[in-house]
């Protein structure tokens, strides 16, 4: 089992944290997993080069296959480099999501008591299907519902192409679910710019730049 652990963060104005669910699961091999390594690049890149962004947003990684695995605990750009995702196995989605959501209770125990201020994290899941048969998506459901109402996170499901809606549907409201087919850089590029909003609970669909992304199941 994964050991969570507290790293300092070494800047304590209002800082945001951002965890990327990625899958990595076996229907992402060729194409789709150089694109999304490629956006994920390219994202790095652009919050690097902006000061400000690259002064508050903490990025924290974890990925789901067959495994659940936090390749990247929660760091600002200058501290790590972004690392190169490899497809293969099945699709532990929902221990995917409960693993974010450690991280997010995690982190934010750690911004109570070293800083004043900060922004309400975000979890942005990204998949090209659906959870694993045996995956708990009645109980996820219910822990994302009661955590949407205390507004403890801001949570999405952007689903690439060929993801099952229907079954995202059983775990996560879909206000929250957006169809971005293999829009993975536009999709990055979009968010580096626009974290503050997403943040701040704005709906996509009423941040700029985001009309590529649908709430509804694309193929």
């Amino acid at each position: 089992m994964l050991e969570l652990t507290a790293t300092s963060p070494k800047n304590f104005q209002k800082p945001c944290l951002c965890v990327l669910v990625l899958d990595v699961s076996s229907s992402m091999e060729g194409t789709p997993i150089l694109e999304l390594n490629g956006a994920l690049k390219e994202f790095y890149n652009s919050i690097n080069q902006d000061d400000e962004a690259a002064e508050k947003l903490e990025i924290c990684i974890i990925t789901f296959g067959s495994e659940v695995k936090c390749i990247q605990e929660p760091a600002k750009v200058d501290d790590f480099k972004m690392p190169s995702l490899v497809a293969n196995g099945t699709t532990k989605l929902v221990d995917g999501i409960k693993l974010a959501i450690k991280q997010v209770e995690l982190r934010k125990e750690y911004y109570k008591k070293h800083s004043p201020q900060y922004s309400r994290p975000m979890i942005l899941i990204m998949t090209d299907g659906e959870p694993d048969s045996d995956q708990d998506v009645i109980g996820l459901s219910a822990i994302i519902r009661a955590d949407m109402i205390a507004k403890k996170y801001t949570l999405h499901v952007l689903g690439t192409s060929g993801y099952n809606y229907s079954k995202i549907a059983t775990f996560c409201p879909k206000e929250l679910i957006y169809g971005i087919g293999s829009n993975y850089s536009r999709f990055f590029k979009w968010l580096s710019r626009s974290t503050d909003e997403l943040s701040g609970g704005t709906s996509i669909s009423d941040i700029a730049g985001s009309d590529f992304m649908e709430q509804s199941p694309i193929n």
